[in-house]
């Protein structure tokens, strides 16, 4: 399973929003980078990813899990723009800020940290575990 992090402005869709739209989940619509879209066509169904509010925040807050491959999202008029659909899995215990992230060595090679624009990243597997340890999670 691959593991990754999605970015949200919580003033526009928070983490807080795709919980109340429960198992349903909901599109993960609007992004128009070329190399995001190109990321979410790699992801497969039951693929985990860390929700990250930016902008306002930045931290992050939960986990999520890819519902839906990449298909046409609803919100382009041009075809070859794709999304996921994803849903809240769970909130996690404890925010990790950017700041804490950016100042511990094990996520020196971060794409959160070495490419900070970019609105759907991969995660290693190392990384995840130290974020959750950060967070107080289990793995």
């Amino acid at each position: 399973m691959t593991r990754w992090l999605f970015k949200s402005e919580p003033d526009v869709f928070s983490w807080d929003d795709l919980v109340a739209k429960g198992n349903a989940g909901e599109e993960w619509d609007g992004v128009r980078s070329h190399q995001a879209r190109n990321l979410m066509r790699e992801m497969k169904v039951g693929d985990r990813g860390f929700f990250y509010h930016s902008n306002l925040g930045k931290a992050v807050v939960g986990i999520v899990e890819v519902i839906a491959e990449a298909h046409p999202d609803s919100t382009a008029e041009d075809p070859r723009w794709e999304c996921v659909d994803l849903r809240a899995v769970e909130a996690l215990p404890r925010a990790v800020g950017l700041a804490e992230i950016k100042a511990d060595s094990r996520f020196a090679e971060m794409v959160l940290v070495r490419n900070s624009r970019l609105s759907v990243q991969p995660v290693t597997a190392e990384e995840w575990d130290a974020v959750l340890a950060l967070a107080g999670a289990k793995g």
